[in-house]
């Protein structure tokens, strides 16, 4: 988050009037106080392409923890609101991601997330039966946002004893009130955008929400959407506490599908609208352009220019940023409408573009071996970092048809044996649980640490097997957490500006920060029965059944009885003349 977060400041209390009658009841507690910010962060990538990251933030100082009923919603979502209170949820992080986000070339994420869905959730210490209200929970959310998570049950859900540490206030260390799960087959459509733009206050009317526009967004290389509901302190001191609601929206634009293979890039070739005015009920708006690469102006133009420029240090690096203020309506010009360009210079100007810096860590997974009977998961970790060396935390949530062989597990780094300094397994139960695998590692500086692990193909049911069984089954990503060191600290030449006595030790923000890494989702075949076979003998049973039985019942219930055939024309006639004479029919 780029935004300067702004504190509210409660309405001090009007003094009564010489002549007032004092009050006979004491005075009610004031209204709760509700603060809605919105941002949009434009990054142009090293690979021609466009990272654009769309941040609403909604905080409410109410307390849904407490006994307290919490009945008047104003700007908080009241789905969400009464969701948090009816099943005492402590913070909720759901996701929907379609695509797999490319570290190598576009550098790190601001709020990772893996392909497909993604939810992980923290109870409240009063909730007695978790895995009940998780089920609960995961039907109810499934209907807010129109989602497949009623099909999360206890196949695919798994408790971390490390991982996932709770991102708001409170030191929770009882980790049974932890429930994580994945979908990595999920389908992101428009279905899951519309219940999701209903929860800003605004909606799809006014604000940065209006270029949120499903036509161009879905026709992205990335698109992720996510959902985070936290407490945070509402003061310094931290006596009291707030509901944040943070909504977060990733998308990549491709330079050639979304531009026309051209380098010029604006706000309506990206989502076929423009801004015309900020949220009436946002407190701040802003649009920040990444101009960290673009110092002089040598590797595109950006139009209208801004004077507001402002610096961050975000992931660890120290980044520059243009703001256009959407709350100023100096920011839409004349023309009432903010249309922001950003024109590349031609290629063959001599300017040398910048070399985007290898990101410290980032992981890659894939499976071994040949046949259908056994194979290996290999997950190779990097650490880029030219001398520091630093501990990570993997989670790998394995399903139960994949029968791992955990004495099998080795780990290596340089071609040498990295022995894990905390290993947690819970093995699986066939259609009960999955396999669960956390391990501490330390990765050495410049190295690649590899994980492999071998298993086996379990011989399902026939019907347990998907639609398309063909296709093959999908793993879940594996998680990556660490604090990695930060390249602010790696640049020796920041110091030359600097007194000596401040660049001994690095700052606090300048040491590391947290950074979650996702692996790409695994797809494993599996023994597959001949579904064609099955198909045949229900074809020929039926049709013998049919003929067979079908004869039989037509003997048994049939009724036969000898009808004389209906005399000709002519003996008709004859007989209609033998009447008249007198004559015997024929």
């Amino acid at each position: 988050m780029i935004a300067i977060t702004q504190r509210h400041v409660h309405d001090a209390a009007v003094p009564p009037l010489a002549g007032d009658p004092p009050a006979a009841d004491p005075p009610s507690p004031p209204p709760s106080k509700d603060d809605f910010q919105e941002e949009l962060v434009i990054r142009p990538l090293h690979s021609g392409d466009i990272y654009a990251s769309f941040q609403f933030r909604t905080v409410w100082d109410a307390d849904f923890m407490g006994d307290q009923k919490v009945s008047h919603y104003r700007l908080f979502p009241k789905s969400l609101g009464q969701v948090i209170t009816k099943f005492s949820v402590r913070e909720l992080h759901i996701s929907f991601t379609q695509g797999y986000w490319r570290t190598m070339q576009w550098g790190q994420p601001y709020l990772p997330s893996p392909p497909g869905a993604e939810l992980w959730v923290w109870f409240q210490d009063t909730v007695t039966d978790v895995d009940g209200t998780w089920k609960e929970l995961t039907n109810v959310l499934s209907g807010i946002f129109c989602a497949s998570l009623n099909f999360i049950d206890s196949t695919n859900t798994v408790q971390p004893s490390a991982s996932f540490k709770p991102l708001g206030i409170g030191n929770v260390t009882d980790h049974s009130f932890l429930r994580y799960a994945t979908l990595p087959r999920e389908i992101v459509c428009t279905e899951n955008l519309t219940p999701w733009k209903k929860l800003l206050p605004c909606g799809s009317k006014a604000g940065l929400s209006v270029l949120l526009k499903s036509e161009k967004l879905f026709h992205s290389t990335f698109h992720s959407q996510a959902v985070h509901v936290r407490p945070v302190c509402q003061d310094p001191q931290c006596r009291t506490t707030s509901m944040e609601l943070r909504q977060t929206l990733n998308v990549v634009f491709d330079l050639h599908t979304s531009g026309q293979g051209k380098r010029e890039w604006s706000l309506f070739k990206m989502f076929s609208r423009t801004l015309t005015e900020a949220c009436p009920l946002a407190s701040s708006s802003k649009v920040y352009v990444d101009v960290t690469d673009n110092p002089q102006g040598e590797q595109f133009e950006l139009s209208p220019a801004t004077p507001l420029l402002t610096q961050a240090v975000v992931l660890g690096d120290r980044r520059t940023y243009s703001v256009y203020d959407l709350t100023q309506q100096a920011s839409f010009g004349s023309s009432r409408s903010l249309n922001m360009l950003l024109r590349w210079k031609n290629s063959h100007n001599n300017v040398v573009p910048p070399v985007m810096l290898r990101p410290l860590l980032h992981s890659e997974r894939y499976v071994a071996g040949y046949g259908l009977q056994a194979g290996e998961i290999h997950t190779l970790i990097y650490n880029h970092h030219p001398y520091r060396a630093f501990p990570v935390l993997l989670l790998s949530a394995v399903p139960w048809y994949l029968r791992l062989y955990i004495h099998t597990l080795t780990v290596s780094s340089k071609g040498k044996d990295n022995r894990p300094s905390y290993i947690h397994y819970q093995p699986s139960k066939d259609r009960e649980r999955p396999h669960l695998l956390e391990m501490l590692l330390q990765l050495p500086p410049n190295s690649v640490t590899e994980v492999t692990v071998e298993f086996e193909r379990a011989l399902l049911k026939w019907t347990e097997y998907t639609p398309d069984p063909n296709h093959g089954f999908y793993v879940g990503s594996s998680v990556i957490s660490a604090l990695v060191p930060s390249v602010v600290a790696m640049d020796t030449n920041s110091t030359l500006d600097r007194p000596l006595f401040s660049s001994f030790f690095p700052c606090k923000e300048e040491a590391s920060y947290f950074m979650r890494v996702y692996t790409e989702p695994l797809l494993v075949n599996l023994p597959t029965p001949d579904f064609s076979m099955p198909y045949n003998v229900i074809c020929l049973t039926c049709t013998v059944v049919a003929v067979g039985y079908g004869s039989l019942y037509n003997l048994l219930t049939r009724t036969f009885q000898v009808d004389e055939p209906s005399p000709g024309l002519a003996k008709r006639i004859a007989n209609v003349i033998r009447r008249f004479r007198g004559v015997p029919l024929l």
